[in-house]
């Protein structure tokens, strides 16, 4: 993990499509961290809309990433970031020198019903927690 300095902490979670892990993680740590920490979602084929299902499972922990809208990863952002969490992208997303990396084996809520979409929304706070707590 980085060293915690002065200077806030940035962290980017990366899938495929930015649609549903990667917008519920950053969603987590933005609730966990209460801007301790910037926090960044991207994709490297984004979708034209957030999931409806990962949106409605985060509403009932009282988080709101309905306004989300999945983006594409750009490598200036890259530039920004501090720890890179990957969510079954793969090859497709990008390393870079002297970024930390940690890759999440996670579920993909495409299509899921909601009852399993809130195993893997519950999975994310479980690893957003130990990440947290590394970091601060």
């Amino acid at each position: 993990m980085p060293e915690t300095t002065e200077e806030t902490l940035s962290v980017l979670f990366m899938c495929v499509h930015n649609a549903g892990r990667s917008q519920m993680a950053a969603g987590w740590l933005q609730h966990l961290s209460s801007d301790r920490i910037k926090v960044f979602s991207a994709g490297s084929e984004p979708s034209e809309q957030i999931n409806p299902t990962a949106v409605e499972a985060m509403a009932e922990m009282k988080i709101d990433i309905s306004q989300n809208i999945p983006m594409l990863f750009d490598e200036n952002l890259m530039e920004e970031i501090d720890i890179v969490v990957t969510m079954g992208c793969g090859d497709s997303c990008p390393i870079l020198p002297g970024k930390t990396y940690l890759d999440w084996q996670l579920d993909d809520p495409a299509n899921q019903q909601l009852e399993k979409v809130r195993e893997i929304r519950d999975q994310i706070e479980q690893k957003v927690r130990l990440l947290l707590k590394e970091m601060l």
